[in-house]
């Protein structure tokens, strides 16, 4: 199961949703609003900002996450997505 970072649980709070680890058992986290999933994001056994972090350092974590916006640039900032609360939760 994925532990939920203290990164992860501190953007929730600024987007006013809940996380909890996924019931879906390829994602990482589901993301919750009035007490709804509305989506579940981040694929198990792949890296994200919060874990790089923790097993490689900062300067790692920072290409990384560099190199996850760059790839993941046109659906990122669409509000509500999949995609956008990987962007804003994992990243």
């Amino acid at each position: 199961m994925y532990k939920i970072s203290e990164h992860t649980k501190k953007a929730a709070k600024k987007l006013g949703v809940k996380v909890r680890p996924s019931e879906v058992t390829t994602k990482k986290i589901d993301v919750i609003k009035d007490d709804h999933v509305i989506a579940s994001v981040g694929a198990k056994g792949m890296g994200d900002y919060p874990t790089y972090l923790r097993t490689h350092g900062k300067e790692y974590a920072d290409e990384r996450r560099r190199l996850y916006k760059a790839r993941h640039e046109k659906h990122r900032h669409d509000v509500g997505t999949p995609s956008y609360y990987a962007d804003k939760l994992l990243w």
